[in-house]
């Protein structure tokens, strides 16, 4: 199932957060190692809060400003 069909879920799995984000497996593991990307494990599971998401992109946004001014 599509994770845009499920716009408001509290947590993704890494492969939805993939979709969402539009990066690869490695890259979204490099961003929770570096900690720009904030995610909790369930068991065996890795899952990636839906705030963590929005912050991410936040992140993203002021690198960008800060990379324009």
């Amino acid at each position: 199932m599509s994770p845009l069909a499920h716009p408001h879920k509290a947590l993704y799995r890494v492969p939805e957060a993939m979709a969402l984000l539009s990066l690869s497996r490695t890259a979204i593991y490099e961003q929770i190692r570096s900690n720009r990307l904030r995610s909790v494990k369930r068991g065996r599971s890795r899952l990636i809060p839906e705030a963590a998401i929005a912050e991410f992109v936040a992140l993203l946004e002021r690198e960008t400003m800060k990379g324009a001014a």
